[in-house]
């Protein structure tokens, strides 16, 4: 890099120039954007660094800082999201929310008002650190422009350690355009947290004594040797693996380990039986609302014993008291599981995993559903003929609830989703998965309510040159809202139906190709012809309204409700 070569005195740069070249050094290779004209001098810094960083054009701040996280969760690094100060940075909020509850790494770059101009209520100014201070890991402010390359590395440090998450730096217009002479500044080499030889020990003399063990695995940045790893442990043992909810990516849903996913939506009977196990193994979880059932699942005093295994030490106990706190971070950790000794005989809980697996297949079997559409069949049939490293990236609404109960995620295969339940994430992170990974299959799982949030995210799609597949699950409502409304006021129907457009025309539009799915058997074909078109595409999968959840319809729920 121009500011940085050896033998050579340093040049000066513009502070947009040298953050565009933080971003080098750190090894960023794309960054998601909508402009704005509070960080033009980035935009030309990124534009001198175009051979080493792709600068991806995004239609909406949501959208772009989606794809950011999208990228961060399939990396490991950091996805990088840069936008403009006021509106911009508020519309990215939602994306920084989702990255700190997924424990997802992103840099966040906001452009800033002139520094001279603070506190005045200048022309979209927000105080950033109040603005973010509740849902980020850090915020800053760059007011010198010699401390660039410092304060971005800590952002990718601060980003990637611990517990991973979002850290947003601002920085003013004044501060790009001031010219300086300082070094860039490269990654940090640092060494993982491992866990003790003696916590391994202590772990497995708790497994020794277990009669009904469960392994919950969740959290993020796990490389796929980890995951191998930590499979091969599981398995080895016969123990028995739920995944934490959105985490159906780091264990093989299909071998006879697999107990389900603890979630929204979870199984009743892997509710109940994960009450009844005696040791939990909390790999990489934090054990949050979704996965405890509303801190339902477990007491808080530790009545189960629970082996916690968490890089955040704050995070261990903050909510269940461990039995045993285990402060790792998860690569090191599946590294220290390999090390250790295989088992002697199979354990003697065979027949408690065997139950768990086989309560998972029964739940999964699709039921004879009304209407000329089963989808539970139709997914259960596209799941034969999906690629085994395809990338799933679902939305937020109770058709969630379909692919989490009837699909099975391959060891391979990826499955991304916002853990706060935020709507409109599929569409951008499918984008920006796709963009990531241009060679794999990338299907992104929205509802009709979801998809007109961010849909017009496509387009980005079409800029970029990739194709996912979208599969829009149209049944004319807010879904969830819905469910809750009959359960807590039947037949009072208020705010929660919607009018759509023909969503296959919407992608056609574009130059995309549509797809309509109504009955039995279309959906494979339609998913082929989609991929065959090789155009970004939407297969509209027309669901009954009646059919609300996959375990109940509207006049189900009304009639529960009454009977309350």
């Amino acid at each position: 890099m121009d500011g940085m070569k050896a033998g050579s005195q340093l040049k000066e740069r513009t502070g947009g120039q040298i953050l565009a070249d933080a971003l080098v050094a750190q090894g960023v290779t794309h960054a998601f954007c909508v402009p704005g004209e509070s960080y033009l001098d980035v935009l030309d810094g990124l534009y001198v660094n175009s051979d080493r960083i792709e600068l991806v054009t995004c239609r909406f701040e949501a959208g772009a800082v989606n794809m950011a996280e999208a990228h961060g969760k399939l990396t490991g690094r950091p996805g990088v999201a840069l936008v403009t100060r006021g509106p911009g940075a508020c519309h990215a909020a939602i994306g920084v929310h989702i990255a700190m509850q997924d424990s997802t790494p992103l840099v966040l770059i906001v452009g800033q008002i002139p520094f001279e101009e603070t506190d005045r209520e200048s022309f979209q100014e927000v105080d950033y650190r109040r603005m973010f201070g509740s849902v980020a890991k850090w915020v800053t402010q760059i007011d010198d422009a010699a401390r660039i390359p410092e304060l971005m590395a800590h952002a990718f440090d601060v980003a990637t350690s611990g517990r991973p998450g979002p850290v947003v730096v601002a920085i003013s217009e004044e501060m790009q355009k001031r010219r300086v002479a300082v070094p860039d500044i490269g990654p940090a080499n640092i060494m993982a947290a491992h866990p003790s030889p003696a916590a391994m020990q202590q772990m497995l003399d708790m497994l020794d004594h277990a009669e009904r063990p469960l392994v919950v695995l969740g959290g993020s940045r796990w490389s796929e040797q980890t995951r191998r790893r930590v499979q091969r442990f599981c398995v080895a043992r016969n123990l028995p693996v739920a995944v934490a909810f959105r985490r159906q990516s780091l264990f093989d849903c299909r071998l006879p380990n697999y107990a389900g996913d603890l979630g929204v939506g979870a199984d009743a009977g892997l509710v109940a039986r994960a009450k009844q196990a005696d040791l939990i193994l909390a790999l990489g979880t934090r054990i949050g609302e979704p996965v405890s059932q509303g801190y339902t699942l477990f007491d808080m005093a530790g009545a189960t014993p629970i082996v916690h295994v968490y890089p955040d030490q704050a995070e261990i106990g903050r909510v269940y008291r461990p039995a045993l706190g285990i402060t790792a971070e998860m690569n090191a950790f599946a590294e220290a599981l390999e090390a250790l000794p295989a088992p002697q005989a199979p354990a003697r809980w065979a027949v408690w995993t065997q139950d768990l697996h086989a309560a998972r297949l029964k739940q999964a079997e699709a039921p004879d559903y009304e209407g000329p559409l089963n989808l539970a069949r139709e997914l259960q049939a596209l799941e034969k003929v999906l690629p085994d490293d395809t990338i799933f990236t679902c939305d937020a609404g109770n058709f969630a609830t379909w692919p989490n109960r009837f699909l099975h995620v391959a060891e391979r295969q990826e499955f991304l989703g916002p853990t706060n339940g935020a709507m409109g994430y599929a569409v951008p992170s499918a984008i920006g998965a796709k963009i990531t990974f241009p060679d794999r299959c990338c299907i992104a799982l929205v509802g009709d309510g979801g998809f007109l949030m961010t849909g017009q995210e496509i387009a980005t799609a079409f800029q970029a040159g990739v194709a996912p597949v979208v599969m829009v699950f149209n049944n004319g409502m807010y879904g969830t809202i819905r469910m809750y409304q009959e359960r807590a006021y039947p037949g009072r129907v208020s705010g929660t139906k919607l009018t759509n457009p023909d969503f296959s025309k919407f992608i056609e539009s574009f130059g995309g190709h549509g797809e309509l799915v109504q009955r039995d058997g279309e959906l494979v074909p339609a998913f082929q012809r989609a991929v065959a078109s090789g155009k970004p595409a939407v297969i509209e999968v027309r669901m009954n309204p009646e059919q609300v959840t996959n375990r109940a319809t509207i006049a189900q729920l009304r009639a529960q409700a009454t009977k309350a």
